[in-house]
């Protein structure tokens, strides 16, 4: 299907600028959308409004802030509570920008949806489609969509994909754009200050409570932490212990409440698995000799993936990876094709 009408999810930011800009110039009929996710954002959407106008294009807003409170807040709150450390982007791109987006936009006569995410979508000669590594290495952010389906991606334009993040900003300063030099968010955007503790109480109604410290060294008692929301595996700064050698959590354990402490040497591990796996081209039917990355700023590492009868994989790297954290999600590569990926469960 030749796509035509096309709906861009516009965040106030430089990517999606460019994005809206690139679709205008190849001729597409586009209108910009903002998507209000929770409170705030006026200033997004402003910015997003004044590049449309700037465009000649419509722009509109989208209220999914309920979807997005069930969907990624909750998530959130419930995946920190199990003692994981959860990527809520991933999660809002399933079910919010390439969910409910796009649903909203194929009810109201569009014919897709574009975002400013660094990455390639590629049609196949067999009718499938293929999800790419952005041609910026340094910017590719295929890892955080993994989840995409093939109903997605026949619905998905990526307008920034062969583009590097000097020539995004380019294009939008040559557009007059007033956001061409507006700073990446680094903060989840439900958490701008980077205080997620907080928001797990205020939000979540989460009351950390405070337990142990166990050095697994000698199985005592070291300290006392803040709750186990507070840690997250890897961690080193931050724990309140001094004067003894460098301690880094290992473990968090819900039921006794304790943060397992120990040597940067105990973080390595070759074996994981996870659920919820999503396979982009279809479930392989035996295992398989890829590249992966247990998270986004990690480098891939070969490995050895096994389906297990119950859904999920279990994954074994050729050499040791460190902090590998449940909550985070691992990837499958294939050289520049995306394979999918889920959500790591336990390591060991």
């Amino acid at each position: 299907m030749k796509m035509r009408n096309i709906l861009v999810g516009m965040s106030g930011g430089v990517d999606s600028a460019a994005a809206a800009a690139l679709l205008c110039d190849a001729g597409y009929n586009v209108t910009g959308v903002t998507l209000l996710l929770h409170g705030g954002g006026a200033e997004d959407c402003d910015a997003a409004r004044a590049v449309c106008e700037r465009l000649g294009i419509p722009h509109r807003t989208l209220d999914l802030s309920q979807p997005f409170c069930q969907n990624v807040k909750d998530y959130f709150v419930k995946s920190y509570c199990c003692g994981e450390t959860p990527n809520p982007c991933i999660e809002c791109n399933r079910t919010i920008k390439f969910g409910a987006m796009l649903d909203f936009a194929l009810a109201n006569g569009f014919d897709g949806i574009a975002t400013g995410h660094y990455a390639r979508t590629a049609a196949e000669s067999d009718g499938t489609f293929s999800l790419l590594r952005g041609a910026d290495t340094a910017k590719d952010q295929s890892y955080v969509l993994y989840t995409l389906t093939q109903h997605q991606l026949s619905h998905l334009l990526l307008p920034l994909g062969e583009y590097t993040k000097e020539q995004v900003r380019g294009i939008a300063a040559a557009r007059g754009f007033s956001n061409a030099d507006r700073a990446d968010s680094q903060d989840i955007c439900f958490v701008p200050d980077g205080d997620y503790v907080r928001f797990l109480r205020d939000y979540g109604g989460v009351t950390p409570g405070e337990g142990d410290f166990i050095d697994t060294a000698t199985g005592k008692a070291v300290g006392r932490h803040k709750g186990l929301v507070c840690y997250t595996r890897g961690q080193r700064k931050g724990l309140g212990i001094g004067g003894m050698r460098p301690l880094y959590v290992l473990e968090k354990d819900a039921q006794t409440n304790t943060v397992r402490l120990g040597d940067d040497i105990q973080l390595y591990t070759r074996t994981l698995s996870a659920r919820g796996v999503n396979w982009i081209g279809g479930e392989p039917t035996q295992p398989l000799r890829v590249t992966a990355k247990a998270r986004y700023t990690q480098k891939e590492a070969p490995c050895a993936v096994r389906l297990c009868a119950d859904g999920t994989v279990e994954v074994v790297f050729d050499e040791p990876q460190r902090a590998v954290t449940a909550g985070q999600s691992v990837v499958f590569y294939a050289g520049e094709r995306v394979l999918g990926g889920g959500v790591i469960d336990k390591t060991w």
